[in-house]
């Protein structure tokens, strides 16, 4: 299947899903559209914010990195996804470490932090090589680092996800959080961008 009827039949097969856990008293219509609104408003602008909370507020990134799921809770934001929450971290990015986030098994993903996944992420291509060889892969998005930083990959899963935690670009400090989440981009919560 290809084009438009691809996207026909899994729209088709999706409703019907949704209309067999609906019948059996598992969700209404209402909360599906409450997670699925809530699923697309997990943009990178949710990441982009708790950077630009670590950028400024040392107290917050020490929270941060302690115990990213309760620091997450001053925001406003959460890795609840079911019953459980998953075990989230950030990583900080320092001049001697750099880090880079993979799911070699399929396409685990912040999602509430940092919206819908990019396709290249979910590639096999991506998730083969990334691992085997970092800094080749980086070098294709742009991203040349000095030849002795450490790049670090992280695999993420089902029960643990991962966020970069950029370096704070150089002659930004009289920004504001507002102005700095503006600097953050998706990339550069994956690690394949410097922010």
């Amino acid at each position: 299947m290809s084009g438009r009827h691809a996207s026909s039949e899994v729209a088709v097969r999706v409703r019907r899903l949704e209309e067999r856990l609906i019948a059996a008293g598992l969700t209404s219509d209402e909360q599906l559209d409450g997670i699925i609104g809530q699923v697309l408003s997990g943009s990178p602008a949710n990441g982009a914010r708790v950077v630009a909370r670590a950028w400024v507020d040392p107290a917050f990134r020490e929270r941060l990195q302690a115990d990213a799921n309760a620091a997450l809770v001053e925001l406003g934001l959460s890795m609840s996804a079911g019953p459980q929450p998953q075990r989230f971290t950030v990583l900080p990015n320092t001049a001697e470490r750099h880090h880079v986030l993979v799911c070699t098994l399929c396409s685990c993903y912040p999602i509430a932090l940092l919206g819908p996944s990019p396709s290249w992420y979910k590639s096999e291509a991506y998730r083969a090589r990334v691992v085997r060889e970092p800094r080749a892969v980086l070098e294709e998005f742009g991203l040349v680092l000095p030849a002795d930083t450490e790049i670090v990959v992280h695999d993420t899963s089902a029960e643990s996800r991962h966020m970069v935690l950029p370096l704070r670009p150089a002659g930004t400090d009289g920004l504001g959080e507002p102005e700095l989440a503006t600097l953050v981009t998706r990339e550069g919560l994956i690690g394949t961008a410097a922010v």
